[in-house]
């Protein structure tokens, strides 16, 4: 590591221990700049770019505190290592706390303040990387997966210009497989907050016990197996966005302290007594009646208006057929690429037999068998032979029922057909064929497994 190219700023009021500090990190191979002055540091701040600032906590002027919080101002991707005595380790922890990357004690040996840089220049280069991929995707992502030229796509994309800087909570509504995330990522980064993180969480997918402990993060010894702290998801996310999928699934218990987050901007993690400030823009999807599930007192009001400043509802694919075209030639585009095969387009009889089919998965569906069938295919353009039986001879409800009194189905036969028939349409979405039949997705379970 010896590159003179990487600069670290050394502040302490300490003149000696400046120029041991000086002489060390030198001989390492670094570029030093010093300064004995926290004040005059936090102007060169202002002025050049630094790896690595390593300061005193407890200075004259400016402490070590006041310096980390300038130094997040002007450069945010700066890593901030603080310089402490035996008894000022608390004041130090509680830096930590608000950004700093570590704290190193002072004492005669050198070699844990040498480490401690060369880590924080480490994570300093990873976060630089970072940055230039989150631009790279940036460049090319927004409405990039967006698809769509008919008049219900075009809104969407006009209220994401205007959505996308405004600080308030986004609802996003519609059925499974329309593009909720590509929706939520689009909002994202296209907006001031593109180079913080989106962190996606599936509220369906996280056990209510561990919900909390999930996005708020713990303390050491919060729980039994509590081995050490962990930041939680929300904390993640600090100035970016906090992706929440399926937000009806949340369980009722805990939407009152996601509440408490929204109202107050802070979070407690489990098992500490101080709450921090967070800042992340929330952004959850539905794809369930809302209000009926308020109605029935399984989801908070109050919660639901704190999450709906901006309510954007996705259409589904049968309701602008017009994009499907588009949709075709771009998964096509795509996934050829992707798997490096000479697929060009699509014939028009395979075309109109994916016009006809009503899509109930949406675009999520349309993607998974136009992926299915580049795999398969045999030739330079798609044909109907290409696509699954399910979709080429698409049964109307009356042909289905007029097979099933033909052929004299017993009941049992009737329900397996009839489930098999909701879990096609639906794509495979469980929650949906459960809602149709009117039954929970526990008794669908059981269906399915005695089926």
């Amino acid at each position: 590591m010896k590159d003179k190219s990487h600069k670290i700023l050394v502040v302490d009021d300490d003149l000696k221990m400046c120029e041991l500090l000086y002489e060390i990190l030198q001989d390492e191979g670094f570029f030093v700049t010093t300064s004995g002055d926290s004040l005059k540091a936090s102007g060169i701040l202002k002025k050049e770019d630094f790896d690595v600032i390593l300061t005193d906590l407890r200075m004259r002027g400016m402490d070590g505190i006041d310096l980390l919080e300038e130094a997040k101002k002007v450069s945010p991707l700066t890593p901030v290592v603080l310089l402490t005595a035996y008894g000022t380790i608390e004041s130090a922890i509680k830096a930590i706390k608000m950004g700093a990357y570590d704290y190193v004690l002072k004492s005669d040996q050198m070699d844990g303040v040498v480490l401690a840089v060369k880590r924080a220049l480490e994570q300093r280069l990873l976060k630089k990387e970072i940055v230039r991929l989150r631009r790279r995707m940036e460049s090319d992502y927004p409405f990039r997966d967006l698809v769509g030229k008919s008049p219900s796509m075009k809104k969407v994309y006009e209220t994401i210009e205007m959505i996308s800087d405004a600080f308030c909570n986004i609802l996003l509504t519609g059925e499974s497989g329309t593009g909720k995330e590509l929706v939520a990522k689009a909002i994202h980064y296209h907006s001031e907050r593109k180079e913080a993180p989106f962190i996606a969480v599936n509220c369906a997918a996280i056990p209510e016990t561990l919900i909390e402990s999930e996005l708020f993060g713990y303390k050491r010894g919060a729980f039994t197996d509590a081995k050490s702290d962990k930041r939680g998801l929300i904390f993640e996310a600090d100035e970016g966005t906090l992706f929440l999928d399926e937000i009806t699934e949340m369980p009722l218990t805990f939407q009152a302290k996601l509440l408490r987050v929204i109202e107050g901007r802070d979070v407690r993690p489990l098992g500490d007594t101080i709450s921090y400030p967070v800042d992340v823009r929330i952004i959850s999807t539905s794809n369930r009646d809302i209000k009926s599930f308020i109605r029935e007192g399984r989801f908070r009001e109050d919660l639901y208006y704190r999450l709906k400043v901006i309510d954007i509802e996705l259409p589904p694919l049968r309701e602008r057929k017009e994009d499907i075209p588009l949709l075709i030639q771009h998964f096509i585009d795509k996934f050829s690429k992707e798997m490096k095969k000479k697929i060009s387009g699509i014939s028009g009889e395979a075309l109109k037999v994916l016009y006809d089919y009503s899509w109930p998965g949406n675009v999520r569906e349309l993607e998974n068998v136009i992926q299915r069938a580049i795999v398969l295919s045999q030739h330079e353009t798609l044909l109907p032979v290409d696509f699954p039986d399910w979709i080429i001879g698409e049964e109307r409800d009356g042909e289905f029922l007029e097979k099933a009194i033909q052929e004299k189905y017993s009941f049992h036969q009737l329900l397996k057909e009839y489930i098999k028939k909701m879990m096609v349409e639906t794509g495979g979405n469980k929650t949906k064929v459960s809602e149709i039949l009117g039954i929970d997705r526990k008794t669908l379970y059981r269906k399915l497994k005695e089926l």
